[in-house]
C-alpha cells in the first residue's frame, strides 16, 4: 500500500485501464471519475485505455470520451514475457515524474507474468466476480450455484503473483436466488461491479 500512497500525493495521477472486451467496468470508472470530479479533487484522471484486442468494444467508448487508446495484439508476440514488456512500455508512457500510473484491470483476459506483476506491485488492481477467497479463477457464477451458496459477490483486490489472491480492497455481497442461472447471477453481480470498482479506486485516491 505504501507505493500507492506515495504516487497519489504528487502531481497528476494517471489511471491506465486494460480491457479485452466491452469495457463496461472501464466505462463505469470513467463516468464516475467525471461526475465526481476526480481531476479537481485529487488530480486524477483516466489517461488511457489499452486492449489486447482491436475488436474490443470498450475502445470505441474511450475514444468517444477523448481518452487515449492503444491496441497491443498479444498474438503478434513470441512470448508472454515479450507481450508484457511491450505492455509495460505502453503503460509507462503515462507515468509522470515521481508518479507512476495506477493500472486497473477491467476485463483484461490475460494471465500476467510475475515480472509484470512485480513491476506494478501496489498499484495494479483487479476486480473478480466472487467473494474472494471463494472461487478464484473462471466460471465463478456456476461454481457458486453448484456449491449451493446463498450469497456471492464481487471483490476488488491488488494483484499479486498468486491468481486472485491479492490484498482485498473492497467487496460487495449479492444474493443468490432460487431460480438463478449463471447468467442471471452474472448480471446481478455486474451491477455491483460497476458500483464497487470506481468506489475502491476513489478510496485509494483519497489516501
Amino acid at each position: 500500500m505504501e507505493v500507492v500512497d506515495v504516487i497519489i500525493k504528487a502531481g497528476m495521477k494517471n489511471i491506465v485501464i486494460l480491457i479485452s472486451g466491452g469495457g463496461s467496468n472501464m466505462a463505469a470508472i470513467v463516468k464516475v471519475a467525471r461526475r465526481e470530479g476526480w481531476q479537481e479533487k485529487w488530480r486524477a484522471r483516466v489517461a488511457a485505455v489499452i486492449s489486447n484486442k482491436a475488436s474490443a468494444g470498450g475502445l470505441v467508448f474511450a475514444r468517444e470520451q477523448g481518452i487515449a487508446t492503444e491496441v497491443l495484439d498479444h498474438k503478434t508476440f513470441a512470448s508472454r514475457e515479450a507481450f508484457d514488456e511491450a505492455l509495460s512500455t505502453a503503460i509507462d508512457r503515462f507515468d509522470e515524474p515521481g508518479q507512476p500510473a495506477l493500472v486497473v484491470l477491467a476485463g483484461f483476459m490475460r494471465i500476467l507474468t510475475p515480472g509484470f506483476v512485480s513491476r506494478y506491485e501496489g498499484r495494479l488492481l483487479n476486480i473478480h466476480p466472487s467473494l474472494l477467497p471463494a472461487f478464484p479463477g473462471l466460471h465463478t457464477h456456476q461454481r457458486a450455484l453448484d456449491a449451493g451458496c446463498k450469497v456471492t459477490g464481487v471483490t476488488v483486490h491488488q494483484v499479486t503473483a498468486d491468481l486472485d489472491h491479492g490484498p482485498i480492497l473492497a467487496q460487495a455481497v449479492v444474493p443468490v436466488l432460487a431460480a438463478d442461472t449463471a447468467a442471471d447471477l452474472a448480471a446481478r453481480v455486474l451491477t455491483q461491479e460497476h458500483l464497487i470498482y470506481p468506489r475502491a479506486i476513489a478510496d485509494l485516491l483519497q489516501k
